[in-house]
């Protein structure tokens, strides 16, 4: 299982992937494309050309998981668009971006809230 901490690095590939490639080559295109070490414990996110699935590539020190979400309808509306190869978010964007929402919305919760002591 896939366990999203707060901690955890978050990279999400700007380009499109073909959805035929599996682990190995997914490493290889975050290796070469995104020019991050696959075996870094990040994950790494992947849409597809129709923009109706998604990707997740992690290595959790034993070896890989791979994930894909694929919408019944609809499609993945936000994603990230730069001049770089790979965008960068935080563990409840990435929850929201599974829930085919936009991570960048401003009505999502803070990544940190400070707890008051109690008196």
């Amino acid at each position: 299982m896939i366990q999203l901490a707060p901690q955890m690095r978050i990279l999400v590939a700007v380009e499109r992937v073909d959805f035929r490639k599996g682990i190995d080559s997914l490493a290889r295109v975050c290796a070469a494309g995104l020019g991050t070490d696959p075996f870094s414990g990040a994950v790494f996110v992947f849409r597809n050309r129709r923009e109706t699935a998604i990707k997740l590539l992690a290595y959790d020190g034993q070896g890989f998981w791979l994930a894909q979400k694929r919408l019944s309808r609809g499609r993945f509306r936000w994603w990230p668009t730069s001049a770089t190869a790979a965008a960068t978010l935080e563990a409840h964007q990435l929850q929201r971006l599974i829930m085919a929402g936009d991570p960048a919305a401003a009505d999502a919760a803070p990544m940190w809230r400070r707890v008051p002591l109690p008196a």
